[in-house]
């Protein structure tokens, strides 16, 4: 296991993270950083516990409005993959029906 220090609004923290994972560990605490320093621009000072929680919330707020639209996209790719289905059985059968004109065409 990877040992490593994050800094979250000017505070060091030690953590564990998988071998190899360092590098996302790292971003992902500069997203974390970067919603803490915008919690205290906007609401002024408060206790390290209440900001971590503010930006928490304000994440996990952005994190289900993803979901919710990854939701209605997959949704939307069901709807078209069966549109899709449809013309494409809409086109064999009308290759079919022309195929079958045209060798009752050749037989006469």
């Amino acid at each position: 296991m990877a040992q490593l220090t994050i800094d979250v609004n000017g505070r060091s923290y030690a953590v564990g993270c998988e071998d190899g994972q360092e590098a996302h560990l790292r971003a992902l605490a500069g997203q974390i950083d970067a919603q803490v320093r915008q919690v205290a621009a906007e609401v002024g000072p408060l206790g390290e516990t209440r900001l971590l929680l503010m930006a928490a919330l304000m994440l996990a707020d952005e994190l289900s409005a993803a979901k919710g639209r990854t939701g209605a996209l997959e949704a939307e790719i069901t709807h078209l993959r069966e549109a899709q289905s449809r013309v494409e059985e809409a086109a064999v059968a009308a290759i079919v029906s022309a195929a079958e004109k045209i060798e009752g065409l050749a037989e006469d």
